[in-house]
């Protein structure tokens, strides 16, 4: 990160992600705060008028954060999305924002034909250990995952805010959607405390809010992009940016690249070498469609991009970028 009198820079830990740069030459005054949140360094900028306005507001953005992880998060025994995975056969209720986030991913699971799938985490438990053991799955564990799997398992009643997992020893993971979502979250918080120009990034994924003063907007610089994306890029407000794909996270099996993003219809990682990275006007969409196109890879997944209004994918191969 380099910081100076009237410039930063952030780049994202995911490799071919994006990168922000912006400048201040307003009254108001830019501050950045970092914290460790869902397993990653999570950055909030913000202009404000003082010291205490600007610490309080990244206080409680933080605050929000930590309180969405415990809720969301698949690798904490005690929180609530785990709990919840382990009372399959029974309407249960949970939390508006457990339910919120549920809500969107079965729509958006709905709407990508289940290439972005939250009931993917019996697979990706089992993933995860072929990533450490550099041994493919048994046909007959990848076969008793993929019958927990499916996001037509997953029935909601917004009127009693209740949950009904319909097959026992489902495992929900909101991996591809639920860091987006807190992003969001945290913004509104910003916003809330009136620290509405603002950057929230964590681990490849971007939220901006109102742009910094004097600027038409948070400038961020996309690989590849060209046209419609670049345009975006240079002055994003109320946007967001997410970035999925194997360039720093994959494992040969078998002279086979497997990416660590698990194709929820094969239950193995993904092999195409791409990456992709997703502009959308918040950050849920952003962070599951990210997931959603480098499943689908680049013809299937630009289909998807185009048909789906306010979202714009970027394409990068290996070698070299779109």
């Amino acid at each position: 990160m380099l910081v100076g009198d009237n410039i930063f820079a952030i780049a994202v830990s995911v490799g071919a992600g994006a990168a922000l740069i912006s400048s201040c030459s307003a009254p108001l005054a830019r501050y950045e705060y970092a914290q460790v949140h869902m397993g990653v360094p999570v950055r909030v900028v913000l202009y404000a008028e003082s010291d205490r306005v600007a610490s309080q507001a990244a206080g409680a953005a933080f605050a929000r954060i930590a309180e969405l992880d415990s809720r969301f998060s698949d690798y904490r025994a005690d929180s609530e999305l785990r709990r919840l995975s382990e009372r399959s056969g029974e309407w249960t209720p949970v939390s508006e924002d457990l339910f919120a986030v549920l809500d969107l991913a079965v729509r958006l699971a709905r709407a990508t034909d289940g290439a972005f799938d939250p009931t993917v985490g019996p697979l990706t438990r089992l993933w995860r250990t072929s990533r450490q053991t550099l041994r493919l799955p048994r046909a007959g564990e990848l076969d008793s995952a993929r019958s927990r799997v499916g996001w037509q398992k997953i029935s909601l009643d917004p009127g009693t805010r209740t949950v009904l997992l319909t097959v026992g020893n489902m495992r929900l993971d909101l991996g591809g959607v639920g860091k987006g979502y807190v992003l969001d979250q945290a913004m509104a918080v910003l916003e809330r405390h009136g620290t509405g120009r603002a950057l929230v990034e964590a681990g490849g994924d971007i939220v901006v809010g109102d742009a910094p003063p004097g600027r038409p907007g948070w400038e961020i610089a996309i690989p590849g992009a060209s046209g419609e994306a670049a345009g975006q890029a240079r002055a994003l407000t109320h946007a967001a940016v997410s970035t999925s794909g194997d360039t720093e996270q994959f494992v040969m099996i078998g002279g086979v690249r497997h990416s660590h993003v698990v194709d929820p219809r094969t239950g193995l990682g993904v092999t195409n070498t791409v990456t992709a990275t997703v502009i959308a006007s918040d950050g849920a969409t952003a962070d599951a469609m990210a997931t959603a196109v480098s499943v689908l890879g680049r013809e299937a997944g630009t289909r998807l991009a185009v048909q789906t209004p306010g979202v714009v994918v970027v394409w990068q191969t290996e070698d070299q970028p779109d």
